[in-house]
């Protein structure tokens, strides 16, 4: 049971409503430029960092979970508007919290860049980090990609 293992990481919202517990250290940070993830956080990308689905829990409080997609959920503080997470409809898929939710954010660096087609064209930093735009990893992935029906309106 996840409630008895030690959290590596910690984290939740700016309200204190929701917290969540990591039981590896943080996995896969990277950026996401995409237009729907520049929409769910209403920021400029999505700062992320995963871990497995079984070494995660939400520790207080139920977060509201919006479907921004048909292959992706993003859960989030219904009190406070915190962006939370976000996960693939994949019994595969990891979970990945916002690496600014995580109470030390400076434990997952990122690795990569990814939606870099959608980068807007006066950011810059993280020069030196690798970039792939949605899709480009793998013909598994640009067919995942290709089956997306977007729930985020205009």
């Amino acid at each position: 049971m996840t409630q008895d293992r030690e959290p590596v990481a910690t984290g939740g919202c700016q309200c204190g409503a929701i917290r969540y517990a990591l039981y590896v250290a943080p996995q896969n940070a990277h950026v996401c430029h995409c237009r729907m993830c520049q929409r769910a956080t209403g920021g400029l990308f999505a700062a992320l960092a995963g871990a497995p689905k079984a070494d995660f829990a939400w520790t207080k409080g139920e977060p509201a979970v919006f479907a921004s997609s048909n292959l992706a959920t993003r859960a989030y503080c219904r009190d406070c508007g915190t962006p939370l997470s976000f996960s693939y409809n994949r019994p595969d898929a990891r979970l990945y919290v916002t690496i600014g939710s995580l109470d030390d954010p400076g434990a997952a660096p990122i690795f990569i860049q990814y939606g870099v087609e959608s980068r807007i064209p006066w950011v810059r930093f993280c020069e030196e980090v690798p970039s792939e735009a949605t899709g480009d990893a793998s013909p598994d992935a640009a067919a995942f990609f290709a089956g997306m029906q977007s729930n985020q309106r205009a």
